[in-house]
């Protein structure tokens, strides 16, 4: 998936690039490293405006890091002042954010919205993870390898738009298809490991007898991994999170007889985001050459199945994530 993204989007840009070097400023505000999936949000923000410099020294980058809702928006403020042409956001808030997007759109800044998306679609393309199909996947997985019975808790992200299409999507196919498995339980863990910790130490504590936990994301399944250790019991077989994770597709890949399998949605997808970014810039002072026509304004990357046999392929060791 990782190699996919880039290789794709280097093609895209090299046709962005025009015959006179032009001057581009393009700034990239996201959340700071507050768990790890932000953690590998920045490492690959960072490589893709790497990578991108290498080749084109006209391209100047201004990379924030929020840790509130205002502080990005004040960040945003800040880039809009510096004279950026193209605004890559990951909004910390969407509801905070979008005002301050929207105005940047009425001054002609080419804007590239990830994941959690902006209130009013005032971007020019939006680039996230399959939400729904990261649930589906979970649980068209999930399903046959409990045989179709026993008993499963579930430990959601923050209580979000995002977060009820995962839900929903598990919830739905679990319902159709495997009416043999009851779900005890279901509630925000807020993509945290600690908050993770927390809600299965009550799930242990309420619950006599638990088969399997969906824990959605690999932040929250640490927790949920600490908390089951130290309660010493052995009554769960399988434990699934979701985005891909370095420590969770190792233990894929080193045979954990309970982590069999992860679920991508991958904190990579700023690097095409930020590629993008510059392909609409460049693309707009090109003859001939329409960026709202040529570039695609929602890019949907497919979550997918990682288990054993193809779980390599999804590891990089470098990443804090």
């Amino acid at each position: 998936m990782k190699k996919i993204l880039f290789v794709m989007l280097a093609a895209l840009v090299l046709l962005a690039m025009p015959a006179v070097a032009q001057n581009v400023k393009i700034g990239v505000s996201i959340p700071s490293a507050d768990h790890g999936w932000t953690g590998g949000l920045g490492y690959y923000a960072q490589m893709a405006i790497k990578d991108i410099n290498a080749k084109d020294k006209n391209v100047t980058f201004t990379l924030t890091l929020a840790d509130t809702p205002q502080k990005q928006v004040s960040d945003v403020e800040d880039l809009m002042a510096k004279g950026v042409q193209a605004l890559v956001v990951l909004a910390y808030d969407s509801s905070t954010l979008t005002p301050t997007i929207k105005k940047a759109k009425e001054k002609g800044i080419y804007i590239v919205s990830v994941d959690r998306g902006l209130t009013e679609p005032v971007q020019d393309v939006y680039i996230a993870g399959d939400n729904p199909g990261l649930g589906k996947v979970s649980a068209e997985y999930m399903g046959p390898a409990m045989s179709g019975k026993g008993n499963m808790v579930v430990l959601e992200g923050i209580p979000c738009e995002i977060n009820t299409q995962r839900v929903q999507a598990f919830n739905d196919v679990m319902k159709a298809k495997f009416p043999g498995i009851k779900i005890l339980d279901s509630q925000p863990a807020n993509w945290s490991t600690d908050k993770g910790y927390e809600v299965m130490q009550n799930y242990l504590q309420k619950y006599p007898q638990i088969d399997a936990v969906w824990a959605q994301d690999d932040d929250i399944l640490i927790g949920v991994l600490k908390a089951y250790k130290e309660s010493g019991r052995k009554d769960i077989k399988l434990m699934i999170g979701g985005a891909g994770s370095k420590q969770m597709v190792k233990s894929v890949m080193d045979g954990d007889p309970m982590i069999t399998a992860d679920v991508t949605y991958p904190p990579a997808m700023i690097y095409p985001a930020i590629n993008l970014a510059l392909l609409g810039v460049r693309g707009q002072n090109l003859p001939g050459f329409n960026p709202m026509k040529k570039i695609p304004s929602n890019v949907i990357i497919a979550a997918e199945l990682i288990t054993k046999k193809n779980a390599a392929n999804y590891y990089d060791p470098k990443s804090p994530f």
